[in-house]
């Protein structure tokens, strides 16, 4: 199954999922959906958050707590999270501040297997 497919999976079985996107660490999205009208720029929001995401991977990396996993951020309109895929790779979901957050960390989880496997 395509990548996009399963990037659309997710945002299906994620109440206020707005987009879903696999990004390399330097800010190239390799495939991305997006599943209603924003507002804002989603490809630039996922761009500066790879850079906020580098920066923290490293943080974790010094001092010394492990591998990172998932990060989130959370704002006054969205919630973003990002979990790593690989060491090159990982996925983020981009939600309304509504939606159904524990779903979304939930889906991620499950489904980054799948979305790597859907890149080879």
């Amino acid at each position: 199954m395509p990548l996009k497919d399963k990037l659309n999976g997710i945002i299906a079985h994620v109440d206020g999922a707005l987009a879903a996107s696999v990004m390399a660490y330097d800010g190239i999205a390799i495939d991305e959906v997006i599943a209603s009208d924003t507002g804002f720029d989603l490809q630039l929001l996922a761009v500066e958050y790879s850079s906020v995401l580098k920066d923290i991977r490293r943080t974790v990396e010094v001092v010394k707590a492990g591998v990172m996993e998932e990060a989130v951020i959370t704002t006054s309109s969205l919630t973003i999270i990002m979990r790593v895929l690989n060491e090159d790779l990982f996925v983020v979901l981009i939600m309304d501040r509504d939606g159904n957050f524990g779903k979304g960390r939930y889906m991620l989880r499950l489904k980054s297997f799948e979305l790597l496997r859907a890149l080879v």
